[in-house]
């Protein structure tokens, strides 16, 4: 039998009640999951792989019209005790992944997994010298298992890491740095929650987000900028609703950390803004200062095409 985490009953008879009296909040189709979900559970931590979810036709028809979706940020970046103002960009597109492989499939087979990768990027500026992180997400739009597969790279003048998580019988972990401490590692764990997951669990089925007393893997970009050993951490999960947007709180004690992640409460659940904060130093009695994003612009368009010189335009629309 696989092993699930059963949800908190309370928020979930709130949320069904929202979403049977305000369609404009939560669609018919999230309040009749919820009504059928109450009570049993639903996390998927430790699990091997559950039964697929089935796909709306409201899903296809905005992820599979071969668009992809480029939402542009306003950022305020908390590093080396202070705030950087720079830009943040989130790109989701569907595509087709090779389980074995774990790289995107370049023909049509039997064998491919359908997944809405995300790609997150941030740049601002220390001082003299620029920042630029990368996360890559891959999730099964079948919401049945875990990430097949996160990518993480920070480039900054003193040097660059790069942290790799494959989802196989455990999470392999494969982590470069020029740090000496961190070095080359090669590490398995145990299979639980991701953070990195949960941006793109929110825009397939938010009402599955887990909640209560959880071991979550923090983000990976989160890990390598505060040098936090890349293990599972115990974290409080909630979430909250206020008028048309919810807000995902992931807290974990032990890093002294609060996530914020707030999104709408109708399809297709578009990232709002998120907080998260953390000690700005690396010291124990390190203040503790909040990174802040606001979104500035959401785009529909297939960027790959879109290289040329006429097209430079377009950044101006995104605000970046």
């Amino acid at each position: 039998m696989i092993p699930r985490k059963t949800y908190n009953l309370t928020f979930s008879i709130f949320l069904l009640f929202i979403a049977l009296t305000s369609c404009k909040k939560i669609n018919p189709e999230l309040a009749a999951t919820l009504s059928t979900r109450i009570g049993h559970e639903l996390s998927f931590e430790n699990s091997e792989l559950l039964p697929p979810k089935p796909l709306s036709s409201e899903f296809k028809g905005y992820w599979y019209a071969g668009d992809a979706e480029i939402s542009s940020y306003a950022l305020e970046q908390a590093r080396y005790g202070e705030l950087r103002k720079g830009t943040a960009v989130m790109i989701y597109v569907t595509e087709p992944f090779l389980p074995e492989k774990q790289v995107k499939a370049e023909r049509n087979s039997s064998e491919n997994i359908s997944v809405l990768k995300l790609n997150a990027t941030k740049n601002f500026v220390t001082g003299i010298y620029p920042y630029s992180i990368m996360s890559s997400t891959f999730f099964p739009v079948y919401d049945n298992q875990h990430a097949l597969k996160i990518s993480s790279s920070i480039q900054e003048w003193c040097g660059h890491v790069y942290t790799q998580l494959n989802n196989k019988n455990s999470f392999e972990v494969k982590s470069h740095s020029y740090f000496e401490k961190e070095g080359d590692q090669d590490l398995s764990i145990e299979k639980t929650h991701l953070e990195n997951e949960f941006w793109t669990r929110i825009r397939l089925h938010p009402e599955d987000l887990p909640v209560g007393t959880l071991k979550v893997i923090p983000s990976l970009e989160y890990l390598r900028l505060a040098h936090q050993p890349i293990k599972a951490y115990k974290a409080e999960a909630s979430l909250q609703n206020d008028k048309e947007i919810i807000t995902y709180i992931v807290s974990y004690p032990d890093l002294k950390r609060t996530l914020k992640i707030n999104f709408s409460a109708s399809f297709p659940y578009g990232i709002e803004s998120w907080t998260d904060s953390y000690p700005s130093g690396f010291g124990p009695d390190s203040e503790i200062l909040t990174t802040k994003a606001i979104k500035i612009k959401t785009l529909n368009t297939p960027y790959w095409r879109l290289n040329g010189n006429e097209n430079v335009s377009l950044r101006d629309t995104l605000g970046i």
